[in-house]
């Protein structure tokens, strides 16, 4: 029987194993769902697969760099819980995937997934090991990989790997020379959070959108529709600067905005600096999480 990418994701649904996996026992068994089922509680991968529909919002991000600053990554993996995020052996197993994004050419995760771990099969392999032996679900969220010609990466990482930000800076000068700047503004990017580096890169269909609800806004408080669209657009600039990186105040010195602060820094080491790129990851963001008090977490600790 031959082995579809339906049937691949079929398994996948039902068991919560890798789609690697679920392919290679699917060719193995000849397209049998019953024996690939088996086949994966046999290799243990079952066993992860039950934790699977268990919620993983916790966790760590880990950044790498090249020693020239001119090759980045970030990766974000996931954990049921902070004290699995704590463990030693989670923590490094996080970093050895940053450095392996960072060597690495694949874009997509399943490429990622499939990669060799360290000689222990697969990262997916792996990662079903940790699950087994940790006891929690976990799961390889994300990862990004920098390498723009002519430009130079700087990170930031808070509160113990909860928030990781690349910061990629066009420029001539060092990775050394533009260290302290660039660590400053992946500074503002973690704590204020921009949207876009500067009005240019401003998504079309976000400015639209904001503009619309603007407008609706400006009309619900009784304003006349003649001088709405004045008042929209004097709104949405303000918005702007407070979404754009550059154009927030600084931080570190509310006299000056972000852009100001770069280009201060720029002539001091005499050299062109530009802010290009920006990456910022925070620990479980966007996923829905299961509301459990600390004494009910500590308990399912114990008992695991």
């Amino acid at each position: 029987m031959e082995v579809t990418a339906s049937l691949v994701k079929e398994l996948r649904e039902r068991t919560g194993a890798g789609m690697m996996d679920c392919k290679k026992v699917l060719v193995e068994t000849s397209g049998d769902m019953d024996k690939a089922i088996e086949l994966l509680r046999e290799k243990g991968l079952a066993k992860a697969a039950k934790k699977a529909g268990r919620v993983a919002s916790q966790g760590l991000v880990k950044l790498a760099f090249s020693a020239d600053g001119k090759k980045a990554a970030a990766v974000e993996v996931n954990s049921e819980t902070d004290f699995v995020a704590k463990n030693e052996e989670f923590i490094e197993f996080v970093s050895n995937l940053a450095d392996m994004a960072l060597d690495t050419d694949v874009t997509d995760m399943d490429a990622f997934m499939a990669l060799d771990y360290k000689g222990e099969g697969t990262v997916t392999e792996a990662l079903n090991g940790k699950i087994a032996k940790i006891g929690e679900n976990m799961n390889v969220r994300r990862f990004a990989k920098c390498q723009t010609p002519g430009v130079v990466y700087v990170g930031y990482s808070h509160g113990n790997g909860k928030i990781g930000v690349l910061v990629g800076l066009e420029t001539e000068a060092s990775a050394d020379e533009v260290n302290v700047m660039g660590r400053d503004v992946a500074m503002q990017v973690a704590s204020m959070n921009p949207k876009f580096i500067d009005e240019s890169a401003v998504d079309p269909e976000y400015l639209e959108s904001e503009k619309k609800i603007l407008v609706h806004q400006a009309l619900n408080e009784g304003k006349p529709a003649d001088i709405v669209e004045k008042m929209v657009m004097g709104r949405l600039k303000k918005e702007l600067k407070e979404t754009c990186l550059l154009e927030q105040k600084f931080v570190k010195d509310g006299e000056i905005s972000v852009g100001q602060y770069v280009a201060n820094c720029s002539k001091e080491i005499g050299k062109p600096m530009k802010v290009v790129e920006m990456i910022r990851y925070e620990v479980g963001e966007g996923i829905e999480k299961k509301e459990e008090n600390f004494a009910e977490e500590v308990a399912k600790q114990m008992n695991s």
